[in-house]
């Protein structure tokens, strides 16, 4: 009140301009603007309306994990394949992810092709998160393109910033039409010399094979996949380091592509993904590891994989762990739910909520080269980048696959999308690997995804909540929208 009364005082010539008063094309017409403007892009990533949403959206809907309690949050909805058309997690998504390309269609329109190699760069930079974020909502509003070649409904897509323009949606064909124009683009305007927290003309070619690889375009998959394991930028990281991998910082880990970057200003506490997976001072550990998915894991002791688990046993008062009649450990349990905390999500630098969420590493490409193979009729090759895994999780002899040694499975296909279980899980890819494929969800084990009295709990490929609803109020925004079934 008092700056008011003493600038109505002061003369009309005096022009006061704060240090942020920029206009909107001040900040916009310039490269240094448009340069600050990508980096705002890449922060809506981060943002937990985006990142801990798509997480739960995908994750949760999956075979691996086993929630130990109901909760009033919607994540349940998500988990349970109860959803509602008003979930908060679905509307925040939507709008965070629009919020995004809005930003990144900002930078497309204002800045030219062909100024500089660094402003190609930024420009290339935008039509990379384009394409990322329309191709997370398609995941997640669309049925999976290869059920029916993309003939169903996707999402709107946004290619302007004309707020007036309400577009329907277009059909999913269209919109990985979209996405692989945007990823080529992006490939062809980029370098390779930025981390693994920006995006690279490598990280836009890992993206492509893995669209091609859920179009089922499988020759173009193996291209894509084999573009980012030739050109040496990435490595598996060792076998002795894979138990620690989401503990490293992400520009520092050879085998991460692209990982959304949280530093320590970033981490977000009890509301962090890990929350949900962990109890150690924080976190709510909530959301524990399936017992088909252990089941799986532990069929090799020496597969270092299964240090991601942690069983929380019960303790004595002196600290020791109580074991029962039989000599054997006693775990604890929440809800009459056995705990088997999950660390893909924690520890990251010390941290133990802090984590910087791996969207493309490098061991996803030679499995998506693996299942186009295996698809494509080469078995012998696809079991040998299923072996490749295999070694470096610290398998060998007899527990590595060849046509002698099937262990019991009778198609290489199957073979391959267990081993992407395996090593991807928790990392938001079993949901659409599994429905893809046309196969049915399993969660055939303890947890409160089961009624009272169940025992199984099956969701087939076709069934209408493989795909989450368009949130409730979009539509009424934008009459042009139509509802999933």
């Amino acid at each position: 009140m008092l700056s008011t009364v003493v600038l109505a005082g002061c003369s009309d010539d005096l022009e006061v301009k704060p240090y942020d008063g920029l206009t909107f094309d001040q900040t916009t017409n310039t490269p240094e603007g448009l340069k600050a403007a990508t980096i705002g892009n890449y922060s809506y990533l981060k943002d937990s309306y985006y990142t801990r949403n798509y997480h739960m959206l995908t994750e949760y809907a999956s075979d691996n994990v086993a929630l130990s309690g109901t909760t009033t949050d919607p994540l349940f909805y998500a988990y349970n394949y109860q959803h509602l058309t008003s979930m908060s997690i679905t509307t925040n998504f939507f709008r965070k992810a629009y919020q995004a390309i809005y930003g990144t269609n900002v930078v497309i329109e204002k800045l030219k092709e062909g100024q500089s190699a660094e402003l190609d760069q930024i420009l290339g930079e935008n039509y990379f998160l384009r394409a990322m974020v329309h191709f997370d909502l398609v995941n997640v509003f669309g049925r999976p393109y290869a059920q029916d070649q993309g003939a169903s409904l996707g999402i709107m897509i946004r290619d302007n910033t004309d707020i007036n323009d309400l577009p329907a949606r277009s059909t999913v064909k269209q919109t990985y039409e979209f996405i692989l124009k945007d990823l080529e683009k992006a490939a062809q305007l980029m370098g390779s010399t930025k981390n693994s927290s920006f995006a690279s003309k490598e990280v836009a070619y890992a993206l492509l094979s893995r669209v091609h690889l859920f179009m089922e375009n499988n020759e173009k998959a193996i291209e894509y996949a084999n573009m980012v394991i030739n050109s040496n930028r990435y490595a598996l990281v060792s076998t002795a380091d894979l138990p620690k991998y989401f503990s490293f910082a992400s520009e520092s880990n050879k085998e991460t592509i692209f990982a959304i970057k949280h530093t320590i200003q970033d981490d977000r506490g009890w509301a962090s993904l890990g929350s949900m997976y962990l109890s150690d001072g924080m976190g709510y550990g909530e959301m524990y590891a399936s017992a088909s998915y252990r089941d799986l894991v532990n069929k090799f002791p020496d597969d270092k994989r299964r240090e991601f688990i942690v069983p929380v046993y019960l303790r004595n008062a002196d600290g020791s762990i109580r074991t029962g009649a039989d000599g054997k450990p006693l775990l604890a349990s929440r809800n009459g739910y056995e705990k088997y905390f999950i660390t893909k999500y924690s520890y990251q630098e010390g941290v133990v909520t802090l984590s910087s969420p791996v969207y493309l590493r490098l061991a996803e490409m030679y499995l998506s080269r693996a299942e186009a193979n295996a698809k494509l009729g080469n078995h012998a090759a696809a079991l040998e980048d299923v072996n490749l895994i295999r070694q470096r999780s610290g398998l060998s002899g007899d527990a590595l696959f060849s046509p002698s040694n099937m262990m019991g499975y009778t198609s290489v296909l199957d073979v391959v999308l267990d081993e992407r279980r395996l090593e991807l899980a928790w990392e938001a890819h079993r949901k659409f690997d599994v429905f893809r494929n046309n196969r049915t969800m399993v969660r055939n084990y303890p947890g409160t995804h089961l009624l009272s009295g169940q025992t199984t709990q099956e969701i087939p490929y076709t069934h209408p909540r493989v795909v989450f609803f368009i949130p409730e109020e979009e539509i009424i925004l934008n009459p042009n929208l139509v509802q999933n079934p």
